[in-house]
């Protein structure tokens, strides 16, 4: 980390403190009535703009899932689009109410720098990408290689990691932003380039010139749980953020689309009728209307649903859902439980 991102880290604590004296987040949220969510500056399936400039993806979903448990209003989020330099520097200043931007969730993040994980909504790993013609199966082959990878991530450190644990020798081409990074890929200045597993199989379909020129190689190098971050010292607010993400996976469990939603309001199962606010308590709970749960379903979808439209098979990308599988179909996604 560079002298001056500490810095500006150092400056981002000492302003957030004070915010977070003026009033809690859940409060000025409610107050402002928007919801001011970062993103990245454009990652395709994850949250990058369309063609009218709306933000889409995984994360994009997310941000408009807590609108709709706030207000029953998808609309009502400003995206914030944030740099790997300054993410997190706009949410400990307060810049931002909350961080969805495919960010790895850690013990540093956590402690020295004041974060609240509310939970994973992509489980990825770092793997690289490398041209067709190279004729490279396998990541011990990249002995000698120049590799693009993005600064100040988790990405830079465990693509030092795997050079010492595999014993081979590999220059990093640090460039400092995805778009700069896949720029010298395609244009030779590096022979591969790495990142999380899911941007670059993202990239490979909305970036470069001829996706079948580019593989990526089958190992995973780093444990890269993605998800929704928050500041410390707000607990109302972290359990807004974290249930509604939790709610999410719940109810593609329980089988509550955004289609049948509605319908299942005369649902006679009881878990059911907790969730979408028939028998009351989840709400007063998080401070929000009975019906938050039905509104982020309805509005937006379970956590299946949107996966598929942003991700999986409904989308360009197309990624299977492996490990973001609900944990009854041999994945990870585990919902605490709706109680």
């Amino acid at each position: 980390m560079s002298r001056v991102v500490q810095l500006l880290l150092f400056l981002a604590l000492a302003m957030s403190s004070t915010f977070a004296r003026a009033g809690t987040t859940f409060d000025q949220v409610k107050a402002r009535g928007s919801l001011v969510c970062g993103v990245n500056t454009g990652v395709a399936g994850f949250s990058a703009p369309d063609a009218r400039g709306v933000y889409q993806g995984l994360d994009a979903e997310f941000c408009r899932a807590i609108a709709a448990a706030l207000w029953g209003d998808t609309s009502r989020v400003r995206f914030v689009p944030t740099t790997y330099q300054t993410r997190f520097v706009a949410l400990q200043s307060g810049e931002i109410d909350v961080l969805a931007r495919n960010v790895t969730q850690t013990l540093l993040r956590d402690t020295s720098l004041g974060f609240n994980m509310a939970g994973v909504n992509f489980y990825d790993g770092q793997g690289f990408m490398v041209p067709k013609r190279a004729n490279i199966a396998h990541a011990n082959q990249l002995n000698g290689a120049t590799v693009c990878v993005l600064p100040g991530s988790t990405t830079e450190l465990n693509l030092a990691d795997f050079a010492r644990r595999e014993n081979i020798r590999i220059s990093p081409v640090v460039l400092s932003s995805m778009d700069e990074m896949t720029a010298a890929y395609q244009a030779g200045r590096c022979d591969a380039m790495t990142s999380d597993a899911s941007q670059l199989a993202a990239l490979r379909v909305s970036a470069l010139r001829n996706a079948d020129d580019h593989v990526i190689l089958p190992e995973r190098v780093s444990k890269e749980p993605l998800g929704p971050m928050v500041r410390h010292g707000d607990d109302q607010w972290f359990d807004l953020v974290s249930w509604t993400l939790r709610l999410m996976i719940e109810a593609e469990e329980v089988g509550l689309t955004s289609a049948n939603v509605e319908q299942m309001r005369s649902s006679t199962d009881p878990n059911i009728m907790r969730i979408l606010g028939v028998t009351p308590g989840f709400g007063k709970a998080l401070g929000l209307e009975e019906n938050w749960a039905f509104n982020v379903i309805k509005l937006v979808g379970n956590y299946g649903e949107v996966f598929n439209r942003t991700l999986g098979a409904g989308s360009p990308i197309g990624l299977p859902r492996g490990l973001n599988d609900l944990w009854t179909r041999g994945g990870l996604m585990y919902a605490l439980p709706l109680r």
